[in-house]
């Protein structure tokens, strides 16, 4: 059960921010996850609202490799509620079973392609040091180019935040949704 009541619908805010709740309705389907808690402050979750749509839809980085990023930042949050929402999104991008259970035990991704590998472990760098070694973001640079690198970087910080939210209120994975382990 969450710290603090989630929001589920306009009934839970003031009816000036009741266009906010028809945003993340129209994003979401429903209001959940994260967009529960942020809609106690309407305000930042429409600006938030905004980079879900820009990762979504106008991201120069494939959702396969940005759900690589986004997932091994999840994963080092432990947020079980994310990661379980961005399970379904990876399998969508067409990220192989393989990769999620190699990211979700916290693996060696050295087996994996170089695109791939390099994702992770920049990620994973980001997360655990808040640096990244300087082979690695070259790697990727020189691979992808500097707008690739930025925008991979935004949305790996974006879910790391996400995560956190979740995690400070306590909000629960959805049930039968993809599990972290114990």
């Amino acid at each position: 059960m969450p710290r603090i009541p989630p929001v589920t619908g306009k009934a839970d805010v003031a009816p000036e921010y009741h266009a906010v709740v028809d945003q993340v309705l129209a994003v979401f389907g429903n209001v959940r996850g994260p967009f529960s808690i942020l809609l106690h402050s309407p305000k930042l979750a429409e600006r938030l609202l905004r980079l879900v749509t820009f990762n979504r839809d106008e991201s120069v980085v494939p959702g396969n490799l940005r759900s690589l990023a986004i997932l091994a930042a999840v994963r080092e949050r432990e947020a079980a509620y994310v990661w379980s929402a961005q399970v379904g999104a990876a399998r969508r991008a067409g990220v192989p079973e393989s990769t999620i259970d190699l990211l979700r035990a916290k693996g060696d991704p050295s087996g994996l392609p170089a695109e791939q590998r390099d994702i992770i472990v920049y990620t994973r760098q980001l997360m655990r040091t808040n640096r990244v070694d300087e082979a690695v973001f070259d790697a990727l640079r020189e691979r992808f180019g500097v707008q690739w690198l930025v925008e991979l970087t935004a949305a790996a910080n974006y879910f790391a935040f996400l995560s956190g939210m979740v995690n400070a209120f306590e909000v629960p994975a959805p049930e039968g949704g993809d599990r972290l382990p114990a």
